[in-house]
């Protein structure tokens, strides 16, 4: 069974920084790209920022280029993502996510909710003004 599992979400004020973290049970973690989604409440889950298997490649959402940071360390099997100068529109609960990726789209980090398979719970993240 794969488990994701995000931890690090808390209550931040405005202009200030948290950093989440994602457990993954995932065998060979590097076939996978990860992702970040997140959903505030009454909104569609969005995509927020992702990295390829070996990290060659990320992408973020425009909304948050230049502010978050997203990693990951396959020997650990974990991914992570660094949010700094967080604002009060960033308030969402976060969700961790794995793309199984072939060897021809291993260098691929898509920002498309429907081509990951494996979701973490979330973790809420709340931004005060």
């Amino acid at each position: 069974q794969v488990v994701l599992v995000e931890s690090g979400g808390g209550l931040v004020q405005a202009g200030g920084s948290l950093r989440l973290s994602c457990a993954a049970s995932i065998r060979t973690l590097s076939l996978y790209a990860m992702g970040w989604f997140r959903q505030a409440p009454g909104n569609e889950r969005e995509f927020v920022a992702s990295i390829s298997g070996n990290g060659g490649t990320t992408t973020y959402a425009d909304s948050v280029k230049g502010r978050f940071t997203i990693s990951r360390d396959n020997a650990k099997n974990t991914g992570g993502l660094q949010m700094n100068s967080l604002k009060p529109e960033d308030t969402a609960v976060y969700y961790c996510a794995a793309d199984f990726a072939g060897p021809l789209r291993r260098a691929l980090a898509s920002t498309r909710e429907d081509e990951y398979e494996y979701w973490g719970q979330g973790t809420p993240v709340t931004v005060s003004s």
